[in-house]
């Protein structure tokens, strides 16, 4: 199952159809440049999403994360990391952010 994306999106996808093509292309392209297996790259994309603060961006990933079969002991442990980048309330931020898709998850 697919994310729901907001309905900006969704209107931004239905007038620029071609722009959203590419962006796609660019993910699938970005994820084959190495070497890196499907769950390094989600890990590594959760990671980033952290580190940018993007709730949303921080929720999607953690959801696609569970779906891959990610387990909640390591998404959770990529929060933690980030407490000596980028500090503990954003990290604590985050990893609520990651609890609120688990909490979802078991539901």
């Amino acid at each position: 199952m697919k994310d729901k994306l907001p309905n900006f999106l969704e209107n931004v996808i239905e007038e620029y159809p071609d722009v959203w093509k590419a962006y796609q292309d660019l993910g699938k392209a970005s994820n084959n440049a190495g070497p890196l297996d499907d769950k390094t790259v989600r890990l590594i994309k959760l990671a980033l999403a952290i580190g940018a603060k993007s709730e949303g961006s921080v929720h999607s990933h953690t959801r696609r994360a569970l779906r891959q079969g990610i387990t909640h002991e390591e998404l959770q442990q990529v929060a933690l990391l980030a407490v000596t980048s980028i500090g503990w309330s954003s990290s604590m931020a985050a990893l609520s952010w990651i609890q609120d898709v688990i909490n979802r998850s078991e539901t």
